[in-house]
């Protein structure tokens, strides 16, 4: 069977990947610091505790399990910080992310799929953003994933590495089985922070920012569900063992919904009133950003099945119903 290093596997959208490398014949390594990971996902392969920044544990790794690909998902991703605390950001993802790549070409493994993000795009409203807009990041999350797409580039020309980059839109929704799930610490993605207001876990939901140029004056985004996601990233997979090289794509359903509007469907799916309060914007966030992904489907054929407001809430609502990680 074929080994996939997966960086940041016991992370969110790690651990869900992983899930599914498993049930496509794969066998996932986590390789995770398990500073926002948690080691309860982990639960479909191997797993290597270590920090991206450790050289020798890198080559430990690759040493040991020969993978054929990695995915590379680690991270620190919250914007705020990321605006507040830059040298953090560029520190971890991209000198961890240099050390990663140094090591896969030492160890001959030359296929990447990279988990990037919008935030590379920039605030530019009312634009659907497709592969071609420009990158314009507000702050050192944005900027770091650039640099490392950046970077993939210059090792593609120099050393024959192939990466398949997917920069998405906003990630939710859980297992639908409900074995793996959403859980940050602390806790900063939309969608859970309503779910634990809804359950009464929470005082109240804070709205950050209603004067945005939108039709009801919240951030607008584009929400595709977790699974639907990690599909893609198989495909990339695939895409790269079959030696089709080098691509970008983006990940989203095309649609942006306001802050206002997915609060009001999460009171439809869990039945719950969702208690909110209303505070200042938060550095760094742009009013809306929404995707265009007809590159995903014609050429990966990459079709979200489960990016609904509805079932993205309904699975995170079933999974923290639960009782998550460590909860």
């Amino acid at each position: 069977m074929k080994h996939v290093l997966v960086t940041g596997g016991a992370g969110y959208i790690g651990s869900h990947a992983c899930k599914l490398l498993a049930r496509r014949g794969y066998v996932p390594v986590t390789f995770d610091n398990l500073v926002t990971g948690w080691s309860d996902a982990v639960k479909f392969g191997p797993f290597v505790q270590g920090d991206l920044l450790d050289r020798a544990a890198l080559e430990a790794v690759f040493a040991r399990y020969a993978p054929v690909a990695v995915m590379h998902f680690a991270a620190l991703s919250q914007v705020g910080e990321a605006t507040r605390e830059p040298g953090r950001y560029w520190r971890n993802n991209m000198a961890g992310s240099l050390n990663l790549v140094e090591a896969m070409v030492e160890a001959g493994c030359t296929a990447l799929v990279l988990s990037s993000t919008c935030a590379t795009y920039g605030d530019q409203d009312g634009v659907v953003l497709d592969e071609t807009s420009a990158q314009m990041p507000l702050n050192a999350y944005g900027a770091s994933k650039r640099a490392v797409e950046d970077m993939l580039r210059d090792f593609g020309a120099s050393h024959g590495l192939e990466s398949v980059v997917f920069r998405y839109f906003n990630v939710a929704g859980a297992d639908p089985e409900a074995e793996i799930g959403e859980w940050h610490m602390p806790e900063t993605h939309l969608i859970p922070l309503m779910i634990e207001a809804a359950a009464g876990a929470r005082a109240a939901l804070t709205v950050h920012g209603t004067d945005y140029p939108t039709p009801d004056g919240t951030c607008v985004r584009d929400y595709v569900h977790v699974m639907d996601l990690v599909d893609a990233h198989i495909r990339g997979l695939e895409w790269l063992l079959g030696g089709r090289g080098s691509r970008v794509f983006n990940l989203g359903t095309g649609t942006g919904f306001s802050v206002r509007e997915v609060i009001a469907a999460c009171k439809v799916a869990t039945g719950c009133d969702v208690p909110c309060s209303f505070g200042p914007r938060r550095a760094g966030d742009a009013a809306a950003l929404v995707s265009g992904s007809r590159r995903a489907a014609a050429e990966l054929g990459w079709s979200p099945q489960r990016s609904t407001l509805r079932d993205m809430i309904s699975d995170s609502w079933r999974w923290y119903r639960t009782g998550g990680y460590s909860r």
